[in-house]
């Protein structure tokens, strides 16, 4: 039996943070937007194994918010 977790997370670009999380993603992994909604189907064959993944793909989605705040912020500063 196996276990499956969906996210959904919503983003300014959400095309651009699926992009970003693209190479990460497992076989076991599937993504699509949605409007300003990135849906992240997840499933493994135990609870353990969800778990992980599900924790590695949440610090990955923080990661690429962070950058991509970070890149606007710079670009928006030597733009002014």
């Amino acid at each position: 039996m196996s276990r499956r977790a969906t996210l959904r997370t919503t983003h300014d670009d959400a095309d651009i943070i699926a992009g970003a999380l693209e190479p990460d993603n497992t076989e076991s992994m599937h993504s699509r937007v949605e409007g300003d909604e990135l849906v992240t189907t997840i499933e493994r064959d135990s609870t353990g194994g969800l778990h992980a993944t599900v924790d590695d793909y949440v610090v990955n989605v923080t990661v690429a918010e962070t950058v991509i705040e970070a890149t606007r912020t710079h670009t928006d500063t030597n733009h002014e």
